[in-house]
């Protein structure tokens, strides 16, 4: 997302998990050297007790031959003999020989609040850009602290989090926004109210630790790891941390690890990078006019989303799906290419008369608690780890600022964006300040992948973490923005994230790849 099935370990892996982190880490890591020991002491634990593997849940909805276990991590690594919580892992074996297996290969989908329990289906459900590399090595998922199985966290009742609409995250009057800063006001009680005890250890740091923990008890020496997303925010902080921990490291769709974004001024950035993507998305659906029947140019596209916007507004669409909803939903198409579609799709529908498709894939679910449950945890995470990583502003004046002056030219994510982080303005838990991301003695080469276009994770990010990572290699796709490139049909990536985990090989130098196949829509009809 594996080694020994438990018991006692031998001398060299534990002395493999005992590995101390560098001195040079050490300066960089809030909290410094008591963290730094108590990772030691912890992994020193994990190797020796290993993970008693078991099959799955059955609700978990991983199948055979997929096992699943937990490993125990302190709550505070400063106090390694103090609380703890477990972390749910899964895994499935390589699927080569003894001879061919190199090791675990442990995965981050991002987040944050995601769930990585999903990444040993890879080999279950044979997806062909992972044949190769799971020959030679297990894979291994995770649920990070908080999330899912792993001492999950709430900051609301999930039926309450879902129910709809909700108001439009456009304000149209200074009460509107008094009305929404009372909202993320709540909810950052919320979480305190509910989850207080968790929230002061919520931090990327933290979960970096975890991570090497896990290492130690698979039994690994090293890590390899695939991190995407928030996942690359992850990897940075580890291979700053533990960079002689490190045997591969894949980072995909990078998250700018600059302690000047983190977290305030990324979800800024963002603003800008989602109206990007998002007229390339329009621009598709007009070029596809005949299949989707929504505008047969970018600017009808917009008229008609903008008209669409507004009728939900004044009548909420079967009674659920308001403005606050219809972004919700649209937003997959510039996160990812694969939405590009289905999302057209179904407002072809819905011009076409059919506001059922629109209502279903739009509005909540009351009936899916489990979905719900899950969609409020990851919120809740979200949340949590992006106010505990860093300082927020406290100042309304600076949101309302930066935020009017960005909606102007940005329109499509800005203000929605806005509400779901300020929260962190009013947090009732400590923040930190960013550990320094960079790492030069002791790490080997790494690989960055970024699309040029990525709306959730703009393409300076991976340019700004490679300056951080001696050695670091970068392939850029060029003219392409989906996010979670590694996951796609391109053969010079494709190839090259094979070359490298099996091999350990990179390129004499950067890699400009072009992009990948654009979306195909569905026949017309």
């Amino acid at each position: 997302m594996l080694g020994a099935a438990g018991g006692v370990l031998t001398g060299a892996l534990i002395a493999g998990a005992l590995a101390t982190p560098m001195a040079s880490a050490k300066a960089r890591t809030p909290g410094g050297a008591a963290e730094a020991r108590g990772v030691q002491i912890a992994a020193a634990r994990a190797a020796a007790a290993g993970i008693d593997w078991q099959d799955c849940p059955a609700d978990w909805a991983l199948e055979k031959p997929i096992q699943c276990g937990y490993v125990t991590v302190p709550l505070d690594y400063a106090k390694p003999y103090g609380r703890t919580i477990k972390l749910a892992v899964d895994r499935i074996g390589n699927t080569g020989s003894a001879t061919e297996r190199q090791g675990a290969l442990i995965y981050n989908p991002g987040g944050p609040g995601g769930s990585g329990l999903k990444f040993p289906r890879r080999v279950t459900t044979k997806n062909p850009l992972w044949t190769k590399t799971s020959k030679a090595y297990d894979f291994v998922g995770f649920d990070p602290r908080g999330v899912g199985h792993s001492a999950a966290i709430s900051c609301v009742d999930p039926q309450e989090y879902v129910k709809a609409p909700k108001a439009d995250p456009v304000p149209d009057s200074e009460a509107d926004k008094r009305a929404q800063r009372k909202l993320a006001k709540e909810y950052a009680q919320g979480c305190a109210e509910r989850s207080g005890w968790m929230l002061p250890y919520l931090t990327t740091p933290n979960t970096a630790r975890d991570i090497d923990v896990i290492r130690a008890a698979l039994g690994e020496k090293k890590l390899n790891y695939l991190g995407v997303s928030y996942g690359t925010y992850i990897g940075g902080v580890y291979a700053t941390l533990f960079p002689t921990h490190v045997r591969r490291m894949i980072v995909d769709s990078v998250v700018n690890p600059s302690r000047e974004k983190i977290w305030y001024q990324a979800n800024l950035d963002q603003d800008v990078a989602f109206e990007t993507r998002w007229k390339d998305w329009t621009a598709w659906v007009a070029k596809n006019d005949a299949a989707y029947h929504i505008g047969d140019t970018p600017e009808k596209v917009q008229k008609q989303w903008e008209t669409l916007r507004a009728a939900a507004k004044k009548h909420p669409i079967g009674g659920v799906v308001g403005p606050a909803e219809l972004v919700g939903f649209f937003q997959s198409a510039p996160y990812y290419d694969s939405s590009w579609a289905p999302v057209a799709a179904v407002w072809s529908a819905y011009l076409a008369g059919d506001e059922k498709q629109l209502v279903e894939a739009a509005g909540p679910d009351l009936s899916d608690t489990a979905g719900n449950i899950a969609s409020e945890n990851g919120n809740a995470v979200y949340t949590a780890v992006e106010c505990a990583d860093a300082k927020w502003p406290t100042s309304w004046r600076t949101w309302d600022r930066d935020n009017t002056r960005l909606h102007k030219d940005y329109p499509f994510m800005t203000w929605a964006n806005a509400w779901m982080n300020l929260p962190c303005a009013t947090w009732d838990a400590p923040q930190q300040n960013p550990i320094e991301v960079g790492a030069d003695k002791g790490l080997p080469k790494t690989l960055i992948v970024q699309s040029t276009r990525d709306a959730a994770t703009p393409y300076d990010g991976a340019v700004e973490l490679h300056k951080r990572l001696k050695g670091s290699r970068l392939i850029t796709e060029k003219d392409a923005g989906s996010h979670g490139v590694t996951g796609l049909v391109n053969a010079c990536i494709n190839d090259r994230v094979d070359a490298y985990l099996l091999n350990g090989t990179v390129d004499a130098a950067d890699v400009t790849c072009g992009p990948h196949a654009t979306p195909v829509p569905a026949a017309a009809k």
